[in-house]
């Protein structure tokens, strides 16, 4: 999981490069990539510059995608292989470096709605046995009145009608969920669901907890994110590229209960890091003044970071901080935390514990939308609460005394006077910035030059050789 934004390099190594005017492994690279229907919309849309973003299993391909584009549209062709952040998201940053109108993007996406410019998602077609698809369903699904919700990976989005037709004459309360690209037109009806680009609705009296739910796709983030949102609902999943059907024994109430783990580090944290893990994702900014609005009622200091894709080097490099908090997309915001040296939680997670008018009712939010005003999920900050009348809270980590209440928002500061001198910067700065009193703390505080300090020394030979055996060490015969 710690992977989800980088990787150790190891894929790239090994992965085999095909030479120049090689045969693709999907043969029809026309029908695999939808030629057609991409050259239309950037011939309908009038683009004159367009980005193709490729993931790193699909970039091979780029050359000769980008050129076929450019023959069938005349437009000008920008290759994306290295993203700024997840390859599900759209990239608009690196788009708009090349001064592109328009994005074409291939390969999995998350599907999160994108703030400036037209976006064609083009998945590729993944080969799909319907057939075994069909009897691992009913090898899963005995009972032909099962209320069953069919989800599925967004490369096999092609092959649901095809699956639809097969199995809804024989499970007449079955519901196949449809992709949406972007933010649905209209409000939702009641029991409609609407989350991860997915849209389904459900008819029954006791709702979605009354339906199982069927993922056609191999285990990754998504099954995970489906899994811990719609938790009350049992899964099962068809792998496509082993063939096999199975009930899916992710432990949720485990993982669960170590996110909740999680918020009570975010109740005792003093200093969280604000990680900006998407600048594609609408809503991205808003959420993140809501987040700084939070941290600040709580008594909480926050620093807003940008470090590209997080990975354990990275964050380790600011020590003062005592958790993280991650914006991403609704797939990459489940960051696995185990291998970092400080927990990263979700923006859902900070707001259970900095909001004490959120209580935990059971249902999880990935989407960091849902919780900005005007959203499904959205709940409203409570009133101040002195100091003196505050409930008193203990913390179930450190068994310290904590507070929980929110405080008055911040006034508008004055401007700062010429007439008061300081006299002590490192303790006037310690006194105003946890960061400095934590840099006053630590016995290492980078290089020093130490001026009249050091004796002076002449220069005198080091040792020669390689770190494995170096001249004066000699060598140790077995």
């Amino acid at each position: 999981m710690a992977t989800a934004f980088s990787s150790d390099g190891e894929a790239a190594l090994r992965r085999e490069l095909r030479p120049a005017g090689a045969a693709a492994p999907r043969g029809d690279l026309d029908g695999f990539y939808e030629m057609g229907r991409a050259a239309a919309f950037v011939r309908d849309g009038g683009f004159r510059k367009v980005a193709l973003q490729f993931p790193d299993e699909l970039l091979a391909d780029a050359v000769e995608v980008a050129a076929r584009m450019e023959a069938a549209t005349g437009a000008e062709m920008y290759v994306l292989g290295d993203t700024t952040y997840g390859s599900c998201c759209v990239d608009e940053v690196a788009a708009e470096h090349a001064g592109a109108e328009a994005v074409l993007h291939y390969g999995p996406a998350c599907l999160s709605p994108c703030r400036k410019l037209p976006v064609l998602h083009i998945f590729g077609q993944q080969p799909l046995d319907v057939g075994r698809c069909t009897e691992a369903f009913r090898e899963l699904y005995p009972e032909r009145q099962s209320r069953v919700v069919v989800l599925s990976d967004v490369v096999y989005a092609h092959a649901m009608g095809e699956l639809e037709q097969q199995l809804c004459p024989e499970y007449p309360n079955i519901i196949f969920s449809r992709l949406v690209c972007g933010d649905p037109p209209g409000p939702a009806v009641p029991g409609e669901e609407r989350k991860f680009g997915r849209q389904f609705l459900v008819e029954a009296a006791g709702g979605l907890q009354d339906y199982a739910m069927f993922y056609v796709g191999a285990e990754g983030l998504a099954l995970t994110s489906f899994m811990l949102t719609w938790n009350r609902c049992p899964f099962s999943s068809f792998n496509p590229v082993t063939g096999c059907g199975r009930r899916e024994t992710l432990n949720v109430n485990r993982a669960l209960m170590r996110r909740l783990y999680l918020v009570e580090r975010a109740r005792d944290a003093g200093v969280v890091g604000i990680l900006v893990g998407t600048l594609g994702v609408a809503g991205y900014l808003t959420v993140l003044q809501h987040l700084r609005e939070l941290l600040c009622r709580a008594g909480k200091r926050s620093y807003t970071l940008a470090v590209g894709k997080p990975n354990p080097a990275k964050l380790a490099n600011f020590l003062e901080v005592d958790i993280f908090v991650l914006v991403a997309c609704a797939q990459n915001s489940l960051l696995d935390s185990s291998d970092f040296y400080r927990p990263v939680v979700t923006p859902y997670e900070l707001e259970l514990a900095c909001n004490p008018a959120r209580e935990w009712t059971g249902n999880y939010l990935t989407d960091f939308r849902d919780l900005l005003p005007g959203a499904c999920a959205h709940v409203e900050l409570p009133p101040a609460v002195p100091a003196a009348e505050a409930v008193p809270d203990v913390s179930l980590i450190t068994g310290k005394m904590r507070a929980t209440h929110l405080c008055d928002p911040p006034t508008s500061q004055l401007p700062p006077s010429s007439t008061l001198a300081c006299r002590d910067q490192t303790r006037a700065l310690a006194e105003i910035s946890p960061a400095a009193s934590f840099l006053e703390s630590r016995s290492w505080r980078g290089l020093e030059q130490q001026l009249g300090q050091t004796p002076v020394s002449k220069a005198v030979q080091g040792r020669r050789g390689i770190a494995i055996a170096y001249e004066d060490e000699g060598c140790e015969q077995p």
